[in-house]
């Protein structure tokens, strides 16, 4: 058995090799590991997605992921002698460097044992979630390694804000903040004056204005703002009211995306830059539809969260 893995994982390294020089696959029995090198492309290496799962580590010269057959939405095809797991390595180009969005073909091929058989039913491929997820907002560090040491803020500076989802029950959920204003009030009145943060179903507008922005994402099932701190409730305690949503990692469209506006270039999709037309409607209106229940077997659950209280300062007065 030893001798039959040891052929198929040398077998998929070569396919592998012929698809692209700067691929690497190393295929095992239940997992992969695959390994971008920048060659002579100027591809920054955040931006590669294997499947629906962002890079389990990057630098400024590689793209590594080391993932199950079971993670990063994988297709199994068993075919004459042969059983298969089929995926895309695919890199959205941002509008900082010069390369352009492409995508790459990850096979890893195993001969078939002979006893081996598909199940009727089988879990480790099932597309419905189940379970309770956990949802969590909250204030960090400069770098997002840690909790923040303090919630006051001085005017122009920048408030790190990390939203998650846990999902260890669940299959890969994508973590979006649809919407998210700023009030002086722990609780939102009808009346309550707010400064409109995130709108139009996950448009972070006040990135329109300010140095505000998404940070290239880590998981899947997280996502870092660095909000620039703004006027609004200066001297107050402010709380930060948001609407979060976890949804299927191959479901954006215009409803479900995170989008930030960039100096020069306009509405960029924080997780692929080749498909930011999903955020031409940030100027006008993305229209909504109805969210799904994950427990129902579909797409997408939604939890309202409220961060705070923090103090915005003016140094300057």
């Amino acid at each position: 058995m030893a001798f039959f893995w040891q052929r198929a994982a040398v077998w998929s390294l070569a396919v592998a090799m012929l698809v692209n020089a700067d691929m690497k696959l190393d295929c095992r029995p239940d997992a992969v590991t695959v390994v971008w090198t920048k060659g002579k492309s100027q591809a920054d290496t955040s931006l590669f997605r294997l499947g629906s799962c962002f890079p389990t580590s990057f630098s400024a010269t590689e793209a590594v992921f080391r993932v199950d057959f079971n993670d990063c939405s994988f297709r199994r095809l068993v075919t004459g002698d042969y059983l298969m797991y089929t995926n895309d390595l695919t890199y959205g180009s941002s509008s900082d460097t010069q390369s352009l969005a492409f995508t790459h073909p990850v096979v890893c091929a195993f001969e078939r044992p002979k006893d081996w058989y598909p199940m009727i039913y089988d879990p480790v491929f099932s597309t419905h979630g189940v379970g309770h997820l956990v949802f969590h907002i909250g204030l960090m560090n400069d770098d997002f390694s840690g909790p923040a040491e303090s919630t006051t803020f001085a005017l122009g500076s920048f408030i790190p804000i990390m939203a998650s989802v846990s999902q260890e029950t669940h299959q890969p959920l994508l973590l979006l903040l649809e919407e998210c204003v700023a009030a002086t009030t722990r609780e939102l009145q009808p009346d309550s004056p707010v400064y409109p943060i995130i709108a139009n179903k996950g448009c972070l507008v006040d990135s329109r204005m300010s140095g505000s922005k998404f940070e290239p994402r880590q998981k899947s099932s997280e996502l870092h703002l660095s909000l620039q701190a703004f006027r609004f409730g200066l001297g107050e305690e402010v709380f930060i009211h948001c609407k979060l949503v976890a949804w299927d990692t191959n479901g954006l469209d215009s409803t479900k995306k995170a989008c930030h506006y960039v100096k020069d270039h306009g509405w960029e999709l924080l997780d692929n830059y080749a498909y930011s037309t999903l955020c031409d409607c940030c100027d006008s209106d993305c229209k909504s539809r109805r969210t799904r229940s994950i427990q129902s077997g579909t797409r997408g659950v939604s939890q309202k969260a409220v961060l705070g209280p923090l103090t915005l300062t003016d140094e300057t007065s």
